[in-house]
């Protein structure tokens, strides 16, 4: 892949500004990147940071890209999409905005088809994120390699053949830090409860966390065989895990996660009517 890509983010926002970060003097070179927000500020931290080209308008600048990434939210999307219109020719357009269907983007864009959907993470923000990703039909092999590189710059990324697969990405890595970072609350509260500082509970609990995944990372043992090793029968982490299956939180989780699901398709079709 050439290292003189042309990238443009219509979006400087947290996710734009991690991607850019990783792409800036790496894949390309500041200076052929350029981002257009409505936030001057924004516009001027990453001109100075990176080196980027920044304007406040979508504009012809856009047609010169080998790359458009959409980061901006959801319900701006169409209004992005019809205003970027008349810049797009054969650019791969990337879109990082969740709910939005790719068909539904082609057709904002008036059928363009090389576009890719995405569904990042929040740890993308510190570079270990992970990205489920789809193309449409009009992308080809060196598009798919450009938009595959862009995203690795904020961590790993999955390919998916069926874009339907996108919501059920998104129930599970897309929206799981939030629900890590509700069963750290839920240890920090119980180990206060216990007697243990708050900070004490919130170093314990974070470390464990950190921990524990690594070390299912680095494995090549299933979890569940790694969680076997933990439990003794009739020990500590038995009682912990009988009480947590007597209160069904397996199936909670697995409840919570077809929610995120279902809600995932139901913005979809939201977005695609509005």
């Amino acid at each position: 892949m050439k290292n003189d890509l042309k990238i443009g983010f219509i979006g400087g926002g947290n996710m734009a500004s991690a991607l850019i970060g990783g792409l800036a003097g790496k894949l390309t070179a500041g200076v052929n990147i350029h981002v257009v927000d409505l936030n001057a500020d924004a516009l001027q931290n990453l001109q100075q940071q990176f080196g980027v080209a920044t304007g406040q308008q979508i504009d012809a600048a856009m047609a010169s890209c080998d790359v458009i990434v959409l980061a901006v939210k959801p319900q701006q999307m169409k209004e992005v999409a019809m205003q970027l219109r008349p810049h797009v020719s054969s650019q791969l357009v990337l879109s990082i905005a969740a709910g939005i269907r790719a068909v539904d983007l082609s057709r904002w864009l008036n059928g363009h088809s090389a576009i890719v959907r995405t569904m990042p993470n929040t740890p993308a923000l510190i570079g270990k994120g992970i990205t489920g990703m789809v193309a449409m039909a009009g992308v080809s092999g060196e598009q798919r390699d450009a938009a595959d590189a862009i995203m690795r710059a904020v961590g790993a990324t999955v390919w998916l053949d069926d874009e339907a697969l996108i919501d059920p990405v998104t129930a599970v890595s897309g929206s799981g830090p939030a629900y890590v970072f509700y069963f750290i609350e839920a240890m920090q509260q119980a180990a206060q409860e216990m007697g243990l500082s708050a900070e004490q509970g919130t170093q314990l609990a974070i470390a464990t966390f950190v921990g524990a995944s690594q070390l299912a990372a680095q494995s090549s043992e299933p979890v569940s065989l790694l969680r076997e090793r933990v439990t003794s029968k009739g020990g500590t982490t038995y009682a912990a895990l009988t009480s947590m299956e007597g209160s069904g939180v397996k199936a909670a989780i697995g409840a919570a996660m077809k929610a995120a699901a279902a809600r995932g398709r139901e913005l979809g079709e939201e977005f695609g009517r509005s």
